[in-house]
């Protein structure tokens, strides 16, 4: 056997025995007892557009695409989830104290004024997920509103640091 079947064989083996080691999947309530909505007001048309284009790293409920039964892919979207749920997690918003709370909606907005969410490599194997101008308008319009019902609600003194 020549060297480049060898090798060959060695890549195949080993594609073969990575199919086996496996990430936990992020499979849990969709909007169970932490959820943003627990505490804030989260009409259909924005709850739609957190399925479509967030929840999928954003929440403790991922819609798993069929190619994500293959490794490496499996490893490289789990990276993307576990790293989008470090950042914001809406399943578990309501555990976050006032002041994260209050400024993962301004990031929110931010991300999504910037267009920096959806990230493109999600966006390019899930093309509904792209926002049109309206959605973006209706996602920033709700994250200000969770924003003005905080401050409503708290001493503005929870939600914002103080500058020195």
């Amino acid at each position: 056997m020549n060297i480049i079947k060898k090798i060959l064989l060695v890549l195949l083996l080993a594609f073969v025995v990575i199919q086996f080691i496996r990430p936990a999947k992020n499979n849990g309530e969709p909007e169970g007892a932490n959820h943003i909505s627990k505490s804030y007001n989260v009409p259909n048309g924005v709850k739609a557009i957190l399925e479509k284009a967030c929840n999928d790293c954003h929440s403790n409920n991922t819609t798993y695409p069929w190619y994500a039964n293959i490794q490496p892919v499996t490893w490289w979207l789990n990276s993307h989830i576990v790293d989008g749920k470090k950042h914001l997690n809406f399943s578990e918003f309501t555990t976050y104290n006032l002041r994260r709370q209050y400024h993962k909606m301004e990031e929110v907005i931010s991300e999504v004024d910037e267009k920096h969410m959806p990230i493109s490599s999600y966006t390019i194997t899930h093309g509904d997920a792209k926002l049109s101008d309206a959605e973006k308008t209706i996602l920033t319009n709700w994250a200000q509103t969770v924003m003005d019902t905080m401050k409503a609600r708290y001493p503005i003194d929870s939600l914002i640091k103080k500058k020195s």
